[in-house]
């Protein structure tokens, strides 16, 4: 069963929006407020761009964000598995865990 959808009222670019949706509605101002302050730093680098492409540039700023944080998970994985075949390595065979390999983290 999902979970009931309520409306919440955030400012994005100085516009006022109601989003409706069934996460948090402290959740959806945290996220309104994060792509907000994005949007700001680009009009704030760039004051004449109109604010449809500031909004595309902000979008884009967030989206490297969110592919660097996923490189970095995998990143942090691959030195985990590494570091915990090492460790069952070192290990009597009798001690070894037969464990399955983590799946990658999706693109």
């Amino acid at each position: 069963m999902t979970a009931p959808k309520s409306a919440v009222r955030v400012v994005i670019g100085g516009e006022e929006y109601a989003v409706r949706s069934e996460l948090p509605p402290e959740y959806t101002r945290e996220v309104a407020a994060y792509l907000d302050a994005a949007l700001k730093r680009v009009k704030d680098m760039l004051p004449m761009v109109e604010s449809h492409k500031a909004a595309i540039l902000a979008g884009l700023a967030i989206t490297d964000e969110l592919f660097q944080a996923r490189r970095g998970d995998r990143e942090i994985a691959t030195r985990l598995n590494a570091a915990a075949d090492e460790i069952a390595r070192l290990l009597p065979p009798a001690k070894r865990p037969a464990r399955p390999r983590a799946a990658s983290a999706p693109e």
